[in-house]
């Protein structure tokens, strides 16, 4: 039997928290659900027991939601933290975007809580318990300084326009994922899954862009101590790469925009992980990555022996957390073992999966032919899988391989793609 979840809702108005019971309790048998009319209350019930989630209204007397969310991701950081408020004020909103993991408005159903509460913890499962801490803490992802400050000059500017920002933020993961929460959350109203940053872009308008960049800061510099900014661009430059071959794939499949916009965000963020753990674990995550520079199969089952987990189940928690649509947390998760899944249907994971494997077999190609002039020939070496075989020829794409890998040299190698 599958333990029950433990969730905690807190709200300074008894009425409400008796209208959350009499909804809930279809639920008592998934959840054991506590009560609370004050921050105060609520962080003493937790010192007395652990919560997997925390629901909180914002507008609280003494303790406002922002404030004691922010209490329990230093205290509690594996406790997934959500906000469910009514109208308040646009600063008051922005205040809770560091803290909560997601933000949903009043009123609000029992399914679409059972929904996020379900989803949000869904991931964790597969990682280790520090893990789960590690990311629980994470506010943003870092950004790329060339980036971040191209985008400040072009919201700055008198003639800045929705494009030139929607198309920078493409070009930078950390901002990506960053806009993508917020907008899935409803912090801005928006009521369906977005997984367009142009999109995104749009339903947000220039003016919320520029407060979120400009004054609210809520995407993050690098941190020069524990990243220097040549991993990042190359861990992100990866990313980017990626993104724009699984966009190109789904075009030539001519499916619609809504799996292209999947694909190309899946694939822009497949390796978000890894920027999470070398931002935590610093020079023995470093030390990783230098072993194994162009084997992401190795690398993955290295983090899986030395750490536990792996920067695919990592990431893909992360944007789980922040509310990031299905398809794209399932890609992230399961890119390197797509024959987990539960679905062996071609999909948004299909198309990262091999993407990331066409670029990295080109990268290590490269690498080998430099090898071979340099007369490093180390011997024969079996050659490294950058795919999973089986699977690939489950959902029918082996006869598509070279296709896709005509389409990377053609279009996204040489800068061509869309």
């Amino acid at each position: 039997m599958t333990e029950k979840k433990k969730v905690l809702f807190v709200d300074d108005e008894p009425n409400v928290l008796m209208g959350l019971r009499r909804m809930l309790r279809p639920l008592r048998n998934q959840w054991d659900m506590s009560f609370a009319e004050s921050g105060s209350a609520a962080l003493d019930a937790m010192a007395e027991q652990g919560f997997d989630v925390v629901v909180s209204d914002m507008r609280m007397p003494e303790m406002d939601g922002a404030e004691l969310l922010g209490r329990v991701k230093d205290k509690y950081p594996n406790t997934v933290r959500i906000v469910l408020s009514g109208q308040a004020h646009k600063e008051t909103i922005l205040r809770s975007i560091g803290p909560s993991h997601q933000y949903l408005a009043k009123p609000c159903d029992a399914e679409t809580l059972r929904t996020t509460v379900a989803r949000a913890c869904a991931l964790r499962e597969t990682i280790d318990l520090d893990g789960s801490s590690v990311v629980g803490k994470i506010e943003k992802l870092p950004s790329l300084p060339s980036v971040y400050h191209e985008l400040i000059e072009v919201l700055q500017s008198d003639d800045g326009c929705l494009a030139d920002v929607a198309k920078l933020i493409e070009q930078d993961p950390g901002i990506t994922a960053k806009i993508l929460q917020i907008v899935n959350s409803a912090y801005f109203g928006v009521r369906r899954q977005i997984s367009s940053t142009r999109q995104a872009v749009s339903l947000l308008g220039l003016d919320n862009i520029r407060s979120l960049v400009l004054f609210d800061k809520i995407f993050a510099q690098i941190d020069q101590e524990s990243l220097s900014q040549t991993l990042l661009e190359q861990l992100w430059g990866h990313g980017l790469v990626v993104g724009k071959l699984c966009q190109e794939i789904v075009f030539s499949r001519k499916a619609d925009k809504q799996d292209a916009d999947d694909a190309l965000t899946a694939g822009l963020l497949h390796d978000c992980g890894k920027i999470v753990l070398v931002d935590n674990l610093g020079k023995p995550y470093r030390k990783l990555l230098n072993r194994f520079p162009n084997e992401e199969a190795k690398l993955y089952e290295a983090e899986l022996q030395e750490f536990g987990t792996s920067h695919a189940e990592i990431g893909a928690y992360l944007l789980g957390l922040w509310g990031l649509p299905d398809p794209i947390v399932e890609a992230v998760a399961f890119h390197h073992r797509p024959g987990a899944c539960l679905s062996q249907a071609l999909s948004t994971l299909t198309v990262v999966h091999m993407a990331n494997g066409i670029v990295n077999a080109s990268n290590s190609l490269v690498i080998e032919e430099a090898g071979e002039e340099e007369g490093d020939d180390d011997g024969e070496v079996s050659p490294p899988n950058f795919w999973d075989p089986t699977y690939v020829e489950a959902v029918g794409m082996t006869d598509s391989i070279e296709h896709w890998r005509e389409i990377y040299h053609t279009k996204v190698a040489q800068g061509q793609s869309r």
